[in-house]
């Protein structure tokens, strides 16, 4: 299986997370985008661990219902690989050379760039453009990942009745959702140092974009999960009864005060740590922008409160702001919904790119 794949018709973007499995349709007419269909489907606990699938059986039972729940008729799907999972490296090659002499030449050569055994490995390779330093060199994107990776998101999705037509790289996807949001940002988006803190159900993930490039990953555990324990230990309920109310509301009324604040709070603390990081690893001290994705960033006011304490202009991610929607399509829900879909939107634009993030 190509870690990057073909195209091919319609692609569900397909985002297997640790607490849910995501999905979402997207087609397009004269270069715009409508949400077709979309669908949201818990995982059993610890079905995912750590960006990892531990229980292929409970994956594919989640893809089956998410499937069905969104009516959609595809069977085919772009999924993705954890960045941690992944070693990318660019290299340069020569730029007559055919496709097939590159991918003959690179797997000769691949030993020198990937520090695993070469048949564990799933290999893939993109031909990025022509070199800035040699106008008679391409660079080219290596990406491996450990096979097993790629193997046990190929179950769950045969499992659950969906053909895996491409496994993508998270931050690609995310990168490529994040193309939908420059708007949001200003005209001279390009330019801008961006964060992009997509805070998940167990990882928090700050990506940081460069003149539109990729510079800066860094993962932490930390995420909503812990919002949703401490509501289950502080009202006795279960962890799924917790979750929904998170989600629904109905709380007592000091869940604001004594159990939403804290956390919020938290989340600023780990934003806060996680961009200290980057400053102290990077020639950089200070951004333009944040923008928070995942679950967790549709916490209400949180994005106010990033903003007031650090002063830096913050946006909750919705890629569909743009977009029409099919009649079946919940706006609201899509809506809240929308920071959590960021990866599964990039996904599903494979449909439409040439397959470069």
């Amino acid at each position: 299986m190509a870690l990057f794949g073909k195209k091919s018709n319609i692609l569900l973007g397909l985002d297997i997370s640790s607490t849910s499995v995501k999905l979402l349709e997207l087609s397009q007419a004269n270069d715009k985008y409508r949400v077709e269909s979309y669908s949201v489907e818990p995982l059993p606990p610890n079905a995912v661990v750590e960006k990892n699938i531990a229980d292929v059986e409970g994956v594919g039972e989640a893809i089956k219902r998410v499937l069905s729940r969104s009516k959609s008729n595809s069977k085919l799907a772009a999924v993705a690989v954890a960045g941690s999972a992944v070693i990318t490296k660019t290299i340069e090659m020569d730029a007559e050379m055919s496709d097939d002499d590159m991918e003959n030449q690179i797997t000769v050569e691949a030993d020198q760039y990937i520090p695993y055994p070469l048949d564990e490995v799933a290999l893939d390779f993109e031909v990025l453009g022509l070199s800035d330093r040699n106008p008679e060199q391409v660079e080219v994107l290596l990406a491996a990942c450990r096979r097993e990776n790629v193997e046990m998101r190929e179950a769950a999705l045969d499992m659950g009745g969906i053909k895996p037509a491409v496994v993508d790289i998270e931050a690609h996807a995310m990168k490529r959702a994040f193309d939908l949001l420059k708007a949001q940002l200003g005209d001279n988006a390009d330019d801008l140092i961006v964060a992009i803190i997509d805070i998940g159900a167990t990882m928090t993930t700050l990506s940081v974009l460069a003149e539109d490039k990729a510079i800066y990953t860094r993962e932490q555990l930390f995420g909503g999960k812990q919002l949703t324990e401490e509501i289950q230990r502080r009202y006795s309920l279960s962890f799924e009864e917790a979750g929904l109310a998170k989600k629904q509301g109905g709380l007592p009324e000091d869940y604001d005060e004594e159990v939403l604040l804290p956390f919020k709070e938290a989340v600023l603390q780990q934003v806060t740590r996680s961009l200290q990081f980057f400053f102290s690893s990077s020639q950089y001290d200070d951004v333009d922008y944040i923008v928070l994705a995942g679950g967790t960033a549709s916490i209400d006011g949180l994005g106010e409160m990033i903003e007031a304490k650090l002063g830096t202009p913050t946006i909750v991610a919705n890629p569909f702001v743009n977009m029409s929607l099919a009649p079946k399509v919940d706006a609201d829900a899509l809506s809240n919904d929308a920071p959590a879909l960021m990866i599964a939107c990039g996904l599903a634009m494979r449909s439409f790119s040439d397959g470069k993030y």
